[in-house]
């Protein structure tokens, strides 16, 4: 992206990196985030942070990020690091060696899904069923360039096949939803690119597959990163951290255990309001569902949503995170730290290091939803009289949350629960 005079940016216009529609202005919440001189990482203060063969002082670019946030021409390269993708005790050499790696194995897997539906990688995509549910072929015109998992007579024989492309037309309707006020999603080019590395994921877990919300929080790797496949693999990480919550089995969604542990946060540091909930049938929290799905991206201006998960991405950012990926381990020893390492933590992961709170579904994310409740607390307790009530109040907090605020917020709501919980 193009870069802005740093120096002059305190009055900078951020929307010109994400242009909005001009017919969409009025419908898309107000941009509260400011870069800040001498507070936003900038991009001098990023370069700054290498060494000559490329060691990254990550310490210190968690405490500018926590304190003003990531600058939008550097935007994409700093989440590859927050994210996991890469070692920041690493040379440029070797992460050189890894982005190549991983975009041959891209491309390998988007070849494979070319192969069964040519569409794939042609700047194209689908928004209609190709395949019915028991495996007979909607587009004949498909059928010559698909051979893996098909029956001469044109039925699909292989399971994964099948059910892969039985999701691939609702990943298009969700990518023309996606985003649809950015001017970048007016090109079908664009779209199709979302639609791409969506339907590779789905293709790759196939375990969970393509779940509604994905596409929100895949859509602004799209938008930061100019090469589709380091955009898929920003995408794979993020989603180490979230694809439990998009599991669904018989009755029972994922994000359901971050519920369960809402309910205990504000059953531990506000038992009158969950007791308030209790007593409207609120208290499995199912109306904070969307908050944790798709990371508040509904609550914010696409700009603030970017803000905020990069503010708790660095909050939660634990040294580990690189080599715990790579092992493929999902075990909490993991995220054990000696004390050099214990700095290069995060604010909120410092914390759960130290008080050995390992739980994947204690994310900073539940606790900021606590944080939401709690500043609705006296609302919710005098005018809500029913779940329809607490929706709508919760929906005021649409375009009039502060991003620093709310995580500011949280982690204070994790000290205190961490206090009341050994009590």
């Amino acid at each position: 992206m193009s870069g802005i005079l740093f120096h002059k940016y305190g009055g900078e216009d951020l929307d010109s990196y994400y242009p909005i529609r001009p017919e969409c202005q009025a419908d898309v919440p107000k941009v509260r985030f400011k870069a800040r001189a001498g507070k936003t990482l900038s991009a001098r203060r990023w370069h700054a942070a290498f060494s000559e063969d490329g060691h990254l002082d990550i310490a210190k670019v968690l405490r500018r990020i926590q304190r003003g946030g990531i600058h939008p021409s550097i935007k994409g390269l700093v989440w590859e690091f927050l994210l996991g993708c890469y070692d920041p005790n690493s040379t440029f050499e070797e992460r050189n060696q890894i982005r190549q790696q991983r975009r041959q194995q891209y491309a390998a897997w988007k070849t494979e899904c070319q192969n069964i539906v040519p569409i794939i990688g042609s700047g194209k995509f689908i928004t209609a069923a190709i395949v019915t549910d028991d495996g007979q072929s909607l587009q004949d015109s498909n059928r010559d360039s698909l051979d893996q998992g098909w029956h001469v007579d044109g039925t699909i024989s292989d399971k994964k096949v099948l059910q892969w492309m039985l999701g691939l037309h609702q990943i298009g309707l969700d990518v023309v939803r996606t985003d649809r006020s950015l001017v970048f999603y007016e090109s079908e080019t664009n779209q199709a690119k979302l639609w791409d590395v969506l339907a590779i994921y789905s293709w790759v877990d196939n375990d969970i597959g393509y779940v509604q919300g994905m596409n929100d929080i895949c859509s602004p790797m799209i938008v930061l990163l100019e090469n589709e496949a380091d955009a898929f693999w920003c995408f794979e990480h993020t989603m180490r951290r979230l694809r439990e919550n998009f599991r669904t089995n018989t009755g029972m969604i994922g994000v359901q255990s971050q519920l369960s542990t809402l309910s205990q946060i504000i059953r531990t540091i506000d038992p009158k309001l969950h007791q308030h909930l209790e007593d409207l049938d609120g208290g499995e929290y199912l109306f904070a569902f969307r908050m944790l799905m798709v990371l508040f991206r509904r609550e914010f201006s696409f700009v603030d949503a970017l803000y905020l998960w990069e503010l708790m991405w660095a909050m939660e950012y634990n040294p580990n995170i690189f080599s715990l990926y790579e092992s493929n381990s999902s075990t909490s020893d993991g995220r054990q730290v000696n004390d050099k390492q214990l700095k290069q933590c995060g604010k909120f992961e410092r914390k759960n290091v130290k008080t050995g709170q390992p739980d994947k579904t204690s994310a900073l994310s539940v606790f900021l939803v606590a944080s939401v409740l709690e500043t609705k607390n006296k609302k919710l307790l005098r005018e809500a009289k029913g779940l329809d009530d607490v929706v709508k109040i919760l929906a005021d907090i649409t375009g009039n949350l502060d991003a620093k605020k709310a995580c500011n917020e949280a982690l204070k709501i994790q000290k205190k629960y961490l206090s009341k919980s050994k009590k």
